[in-house]
């Protein structure tokens, strides 16, 4: 379980298995033991590390572009090509990273990826942008805590914020700034992830899958990326959300062997 210096940041990681050929890449607020379920019940093996923040990985700096310099340290582990399987925030740094260094990467399963910007113009972008509009205007006002439970009853399990242990709801409050930090990336797309022929010239292999139960925007940008990604199938599961990798393993597990068995 070691930290060590990774992209000028001190990242914890935890290994899985004796013969690791997967970097696992966790949500926002939540942290590399997140993928333990999984991994568990699929029998992969592999490498997750905590985001900048997140877990016992050092604070963002609040400078650096969040999701650049979460992609350098995803890089910092693919000393040789490794499949990269992420869930939401970490699918958008996984894409990023494979569109960034494709020698580095042998597959993309991209869950739930929060890419907003390649959603606008769709009524579901517009149906997004209006329900987070409340959360916006309470990291504004400086609150934090209304902030972060807005934000988990549209991103959550579902389970109600008061539910939810306090050590949790410390956990989610203390990180909740970590959202607005990877805006640029995932709204603006400021790296021009989405200029003319870049998805189309990335070659690799890449599995996209949404949530029946998830905003509805999440499925629509998964449709948006799979018109543009020449080897990409997108698949949804029934009976989950956006945070079902995490819930629902058993349900997620089943889809990602049976892709990596097509490789």
């Amino acid at each position: 379980m070691p930290v060590h210096s990774r992209a000028g940041l001190s990242v914890y990681s935890k290994t899985f298995g004796a013969d690791p050929d997967t970097l696992f890449i966790h949500c926002s607020l939540a942290h590399q033991g997140a993928w333990a379920p999984l991994i568990a019940v699929s029998g992969l093996q592999g490498i997750a590390f905590d985001m900048p923040g997140h877990g016992r990985s050092a604070d963002w700096d609040g400078q650096s572009d969040y999701q650049s310099q979460t992609a350098e340290i995803a890089r910092s582990f693919c000393d040789t090509p490794l499949h990269v399987v992420a869930h939401s925030f970490g699918a958008t740094v996984a894409l990023r990273l494979a569109l960034d260094h494709p020698d580095r990467v042998r597959s993309l399963t991209l869950i739930e990826p929060v890419f907003f910007a390649a959603a606008r113009g769709t009524p579901a972008y517009e149906a997004h942008h209006a329900a987070f509009a409340p959360f916006i205007k309470a990291i504004e006002a400086g609150d934090p805590e209304n902030a972060a439970r807005l934000f988990t009853d549209i991103w959550g399990t579902g389970a109600p914020w008061e539910s939810l242990p306090d050590a949790q709801r410390r956990y989610i409050t203390d990180r909740i700034h970590l959202i607005p930090a990877g805006a640029p990336a995932i709204e603006d797309d400021n790296a021009g992830q989405l200029a003319p022929g870049r998805l189309e010239a990335l070659d690799i292999p890449t599995l996209l899958i949404a949530a029946d139960q998830s905003a509805p925007v999440t499925a629509t940008i998964n449709d948006a990326l799979s018109r543009r990604l020449p080897n990409a199938q997108s698949v949804l599961v029934n009976g989950t959300g956006h945070m079902g990798p995490i819930s629902h393993p058993r349900l997620y597990a089943p889809l990602i062997k049976a892709f990596r068995e097509t490789l």
